[in-house]
């Protein structure tokens, strides 16, 4: 999957050991990102229903969760097959911006990336075209110039820039007959309203850190509207105004009081950290005259850019990262 800031890879089985399959069949992760959480429940057995604002991440949430892989997967062998084997290249919107204008990747890169997403825009079926955007993404990823977000480019690229880039099959599961998979682009505020479930899984975001603005590329790929940027990073127009409550410290607090108010289901698991807009005590102020709670505090380390330092948007390092880790709290609360 994509390099990506809060990626729950290393609490992956904290956050299963939270669920009971005794008591449990349905799970509703409301803020999925790369789906590595919905990904690993279907791999569990669970129904799963994934919801986010971005459609970089709906992309990925139709080919982690909805997605059966025994029935996508030879076409997607065929057309990963294809494009690897061809030696077609476009110099377009994407090598132009993305190569020229700013440094995240080697131009004959970009020319395979822009050939093969003008292809992938004639598929018809929309969970196959999902899953193609997912393989291009990550084999895009693979051979980035960035720390692993999109605000800017290194300055002196990594060997992977000028490895050749090379789609995989993405590592798709076999959906369950009687199971519910289900994905969805929406604000997760108003997307909770409208949904029940045995468990639901919160994790926005925790600070300033906007995720459209930090995978700005990645949304551009997938919504392929060639959009007008601005700024040495190239970044898209609108997400100077895209941006979440989440991502205000004024407005963290009344959003996460909104949508804990609005849940409906036996069991909520909600991840933040002790780097977040909302701290222990005021989350605790939140949850506890709900239900249950119980909380679970885990030493994590802080995202690999803090181990590179702070770097400004030309790619300029102009600091040093003040520690190395946080604490991750996972709320538990049944109501």
């Amino acid at each position: 999957m994509i390099k990506y800031i809060g990626s729950k890879r290393v609490l992956l089985s904290e956050i299963e050991g939270k669920v009971d399959k005794s008591k449990h069949n349905t799970f509703v992760d409301l803020f999925s990102g790369t789906s590595r959480v919905g990904h690993m429940m279907k791999k569990k057995g669970y129904s799963v229903i994934a919801n986010d604002y971005a459609e970089y991440a709906k992309v990925l949430a139709d080919t982690y969760v909805l997605a059966d892989r025994k029935l996508y997967l030879p076409k997607v062998k065929s057309l990963v097959e294809q494009y690897n084997s061809s030696q077609e290249k476009l110099d377009g919107y994407f090598t132009e911006t993305f190569c020229r204008q700013s440094k995240y990747f080697h131009v004959d890169n970009g020319q395979k990336i822009d050939w093969v997403r003008e292809s992938i825009e004639t598929i018809t079926d929309s969970t196959l075209k999902s899953i193609m955007l997912t393989s291009l993404m990550e084999a895009a990823d693979r051979v980035d110039s960035t720390a692993g977000i999109q605000m800017a480019y290194v300055k002196k690229p990594p060997k992977r820039f000028f490895n050749h880039l090379h789609l995989r099959v993405p590592d798709m599961v076999d959906s369950v007959a009687g199971n519910v998979y289900q994905s969805h682009k929406g604000d997760s505020n108003e997307f909770v309203k409208n949904i029940s479930a045995d468990v639901i899984y919160v994790d926005p975001p925790y600070n300033q850190h906007s995720y459209l603005g930090n995978y700005h590329i990645w949304e551009t790929l997938c919504l392929w509207d060639k959009p007008a940027h601005y700024g040495v990073a190239c970044k898209r127009e609108d997400t100077k105004v895209n941006k979440s409550d989440y991502n205000f410290k004024r407005k963290a607090f009344s959003a996460m009081k909104d949508l804990v108010s609005n849940i409906n289901c036996k069991r909520a698991i909600i991840s933040f950290n002790d780097e977040g807009y909302i701290n222990r005590i005021e989350m605790e102020s939140l949850l506890k005259p709900l239900g249950s709670l119980t909380i679970y505090s885990i030493p994590h380390k802080r995202y690999v850019g803090s181990k590179i330092g702070i770097h400004n948007r030309q790619g300029v390092k102009v600091g040093k990262a003040s520690h190395p880790m946080c604490n991750e709290f996972i709320y538990v609360l049944d109501f």
